[in-house]
């Protein structure tokens, strides 16, 4: 009885095993159908290219896209935009849209990049000035001077005289070192300005020395400050009091609850923290 059992299995095993071997060759054998959909060709970039560059045959590529997904604005053909500038930095395989490039006649390099009403001006840094190599291409940065209108020490004012400005160019290049992905040493930065700012860096440039403060691209604001003397930064004399005034009229349609009024905020007076063994203490200085 037990040995009919196991025939029984075995001749099922084998017909199972049988059946899916010609199953699977059955299959195979089924000649493979193809679909091809209808594609239209898009230039894009070869390879990283940085703001301001002039666009060679080299420079570019097509790529296939299927119809109906193809970006508005691109190009069949790379004849049709050779020669043309870059008013953006490009990433490698990224189309190239007529938004992202300058028009025929402006040509290439820096000029192109620059909005109508402004100007590109270039200051000279170091690399502390430069925030350490951090300000590339792209990036925001307010711009300090420290001078004395008198020539005298105790008249020498740290000011912020410019807020919220773009770089242009870093250095003798235009992007990070694409190697070592760091930040490029800056010699040079050019900042993109109006001309009245054009003005103010200017006379900065010759007459001040200048620093330059990276800032969060997020960040919109633009902060007037009072300056800084070297008796105030040491706590020899209290800094200026910057004046808030605060309207407190109705809006239209409301009653107004009374007259304007004006607050005085006043710094707090400069303090040095006193150690005696384990005891500390804060020492005003009058």
């Amino acid at each position: 009885m037990r040995n009919r059992i196991f025939a029984v299995l075995a001749l099922a095993v084998i017909a199972g095993g049988g059946l899916a071997y010609a199953t699977f060759n059955a299959i195979n054998a089924q000649p493979v159908k193809t679909v091809n959909a209808p594609t239209q060709p898009v230039v894009v970039a070869a390879a990283d290219l940085a703001l301001g560059t002039e666009l060679k045959k080299e420079d570019l590529t097509v790529v296939n896209f299927p119809v109906g997904t193809a970006p508005e604005g691109g190009f069949k053909s790379p004849a049709e935009i050779i020669g043309r500038g870059l008013i953006v930095s490009m990433v490698k395989n990224e189309p190239v849209l007529a938004a992202k490039l300058a028009s025929k006649e402006a040509g290439a390099g820096l000029p192109p990049v620059i909005p109508e009403g402004m100007r590109a001006v270039s200051v000279r840094v170091n690399e502390v000035i430069g925030v350490a190599g951090y300000v590339l291409p792209g990036t925001r940065v307010d711009v300090l001077a420290t001078a004395s209108p008198t020539s005298q020490q105790q008249d020498t004012t740290a000011k912020l005289i410019l807020s919220n400005v773009q770089v242009l160019t870093a250095g003798t290049r235009m992007e990070q070192d694409q190697e070592k992905g760091k930040p490029m040493q800056v010699t040079v930065v050019t900042l993109l300005v109006y001309p009245e700012q054009s003005e103010r860096l200017a006379l900065a440039s010759s007459e001040a020395k200048i620093q330059l403060a990276l800032r969060n691209p997020l960040d919109q604001g633009a902060p007037e400050t009072p300056g800084i003397k070297p008796a105030a930064l040491l706590g020899m004399s209290r800094p200026s009091k910057p004046v808030r005034a605060e309207s407190t009229s109705a809006k239209a349609g409301r009653k107004a609850p009374g007259p304007v009024t004006q607050e005085v905020v006043v710094a707090p007076a400069p303090t040095v923290e006193m150690i005696r063994g384990d005891k500390r203490s804060a020492e005003v200085i009058k």
